[in-house]
């Protein structure tokens, strides 16, 4: 008999919503679940390609200890038990010798992440840290910097904008189905889209207005919007007066930069940005200056960001319909969000982050995350102690931390390499320890705190039973942590028994998920009163142009603006990027998305080529200081001189891993590690690398 089970996917971070048919204890069909509005039945490619994650082969089947080398691929399965014994009997002796902060664990964000953190602090170590400074934390950063909430607590009402600006916001490839399926409405409504990008994307070609700017060179650009929205006046008056602070400021900053200094900066026309920002300027509140997903591009990104938040401000789009809002919680309708474990009391930890991270050194990040890429540079320095020890779970520093030979010759000073994961990714297989999790498909997970305009809970459902001898990521933790005497901080015995507890007091049951895979605490679309109702948390209480977050340690809100420079002779600026098909690392290998997009290519633009000899379709040496690697060359008009481009997540080392294993490149092994020492965020289009034909 057919079963429909409402669950949340997990091909990608995103989570949509989504209805699965199981019979027999197969999964016969995934789709976006038809009660979420936005989702209709839609699911991405990734989202399609569940079923062939479910059965495939290839993936982690059982616990492996490492008999070999590292990176050698020589492995022997353990049981569980013999395999978390032997982590926690090598975590005990860590820990005697050189104390909790010698031990670090890095995740992707997840429902589970609760779990995680709860891990750690009962181990007494500071040194959670996830994925998101890798992607984001500059934009968090920024965020904080102008209103006093970070990037997660904001949401686009993109159904209802009359004109959406994009910065390589590759919307309809780095896919948010629901958010895809609203901002295609709003086209068909007459919204307009601009787009600003040195490539010409998929939603290049959606757009009412593309330029191709000169890579790096997008601060300039909205410098020169502000300029002419303050100085024609085309801001909206009565909410600027009302909600920001340091409008003067700003004026006499933004003097300089008008529109035929930035024609010369980007190469976009002064005419253009003019008529643009008129153009826009007639639409609102209801436009957006879209913050980005992916903000971790240049040393000077967390700039890059605010002013993308400011060019909102201004245009009174901030918790406006069709623009920004921030996401209501259900304590606003007289409810309570699910419980999470870290609410425990725990031990006090005195060390700092290895990261530094909230520290007078590096101030600003957010430490909820920390800042992933600083790892290696602390394990080889032993600075601000010796690490020892990392965890890693569904994540990949060999391919996500910029200089992947550096990231490695850290990775070999460890004393313990433990990862759960779904996939033999590259970390797996350069773990001592592999613990395998069940894939979403065959777990019960953690509760989704969805806020939003209308406060909501989401639930992951088992749809099907593990084909492989795995467990739920937050039941690994847990039994490690009770051979390390830690039990007492994971108050169940299974995900049901987990998901229950989370719910208690919030008045909703598990059963209540059942009919349609989430539960609601209001019907009604929540944004604040724009005349005197919004709680910015700022000291100020309103929109900091002039930020207390910067000034307070030591940073400028407006610091003087450093020219973008074209690379050296015979160079390119590297920029990396996402497809529909593949999500960052972890997508390469399912059998169904690897034969759509099977490797990566290097976009170059094709005068360039043409002068170096190399052909579309040539196999071309890629080289930096930090790396080379060779991969097939994309010849094409569209992609600016001065860039090349790769997608990210290819040149897998895991051997286990068949269909990814060396297919195309690495960006990581050609990027240098720096980072904005403001924001938070590795600068990962600040590395310049030639290109040679292979003959």
């Amino acid at each position: 008999m057919e079963k429909e089970i409402f669950s949340l996917c997990f091909m990608c971070s995103v989570r949509c919503p989504i209805r699965v048919l199981v019979k027999d204890d197969q999964v016969k069909w995934i789709e976006g679940n038809p009660h979420v509005a936005g989702m209709e039945g839609s699911l991405c490619p990734k989202g399609a390609a569940g079923i062939a994650l479910l059965n495939d082969h290839q993936r982690l089947q059982s616990p492996m200890i490492r008999t070999g080398p590292r990176g050698s691929g020589q492995f022997r399965k353990a049981t569980w038990d013999e395999a978390l014994d032997h982590v926690a009997e090598k975590l005990k002796a860590i820990v005697a010798a050189h104390g909790p902060e010698s031990v670090a664990m890095g995740e992707r964000t997840h429902l589970a992440t609760h779990v995680s953190k709860t891990f750690m602090k009962a181990l007494g170590s500071p040194n959670h840290f996830t994925h998101d400074a890798l992607c984001k934390g500059s934009v968090n950063t920024a965020a904080r910097s102008l209103f006093g909430y970070n990037d997660a607590q904001i949401g686009v009402d993109y159904k209802n904008t009359r004109h959406m600006v994009l910065y390589g916001r590759n919307f309809f490839e780095s896919l948010e189905v629901k958010g895809a399926n609203a901002f295609s409405e709003a086209l068909e409504n007459g919204a307009k889209l601009t787009y600003i990008d040195p490539r010409v994307t998929v939603t290049a070609t959606k757009a009412d207005r593309y330029w191709m700017i000169r890579p790096g060179t997008d601060l300039a650009l909205n410098y020169a919007l502000i300029h002419i929205i303050l100085k024609e006046r085309l801001f909206d008056e009565t909410y600027v007066n009302r909600w920001t602070t340091g409008l003067g400021e700003l004026r006499d900053f933004v003097q300089p930069f008008t529109p035929k200094w930035a024609e010369t900066e980007t190469g976009i026309p002064a005419a253009e940005l003019v008529d643009m920002v008129r153009e826009i300027s007639r639409e609102k509140p209801s436009v957006i200056f879209h913050y980005g997903y992916r903000g971790a591009s240049h040393t000077n990104e967390i700039y890059m960001r605010r002013s993308i938040f400011i060019l909102n401000a201004l245009m009174g789009s901030v918790e406006a319909k069709g623009g920004l809002f921030f996401k209501k919680g259900p304590g606003l309708v007289g409810g309570k969000p699910a419980r999470k474990l870290t609410e425990q009391t725990f031990p006090e930890i005195k060390a700092p982050r290895f990261d530094k991270a909230g520290t007078p050194e590096f101030p600003l990040p957010d430490t909820n995350h920390g800042v992933a890429q600083m790892l290696p540079g602390a394990i080889l320095n032993d600075d601000p102690y010796p690490i020892k020890s990392l965890f890693v779970f569904r994540f990949e520093p060999l391919m996500s931390i910029p200089d992947t030979h550096n990231t490695r010759k850290a990775l070999d000073k460890l004393d313990l390499i433990v990862t759960i994961d779904i996939n033999h990714s590259d970390i797996a297989w350069y773990s001592d320890v592999i613990l395998p999790e069940s894939i979403y498909l065959e777990r019960t997970d953690c509760v989704q705190q969805a806020n939003g305009l209308k406060p909501q809970m989401f639930l992951r459902r088992q749809a099907t039973t593990p084909r492989y001898d795995t467990r739920p990521g937050a039941m690994i933790l847990k039994q490690i942590a009770e051979r390390m005497d830690l039990g007492q901080f994971f108050p169940y015995e299974n995900m049901e028994e987990l998901v229950r507890w989370q719910l208690e007091g919030t008045g909703f049951s598990m059963e209540d998920f059942d009919p349609k895979g989430f539960v609601a605490y209001g019907d009604q679309q929540i944004f604040w009163d724009r005349n005197d109702g919004i709680p910015f948390k700022t000291p100020s209480g309103k929109i900091e142009f002039v930020s207390s977050l910067l000034e307070d340690v030591g940073f400028k809100s407006f610091p003087e603006y450093e020219p973008v420079a074209p690379p050296p002779e015979n160079r390119f600026r590297l920029t990396i990027g996402r497809c529909a098909q593949h999500t960052h690392v972890s997508t390469q290998n399912n059998p169904y998305l690897n034969e759509i997009v099977p490797e990566n290519r290097l976009w170059i633009n094709a005068e360039s080529a043409g002068r170096m000899g190399i052909g579309d379709g040539a196999r071309v040496k890629v080289s930096s200081d930090y790396g080379e690697g060779t991969m097939r060359a994309y010849a094409t008009d569209l992609i600016h001189p001065e860039a090349v481009f790769m997608l990210h997540g290819y040149g897998h080392q895991a051997q286990s891993a068949r269909r990814s294993f060396e297919k195309g490149m690495n960006d990581s092994l050609l990027m240098n590690n720096i980072s904005d020492m403001i924001g938070g965020s590795p600068a990962l289009h600040d590395t310049f690398v030639r290109v040679d034909p292979v003959s």
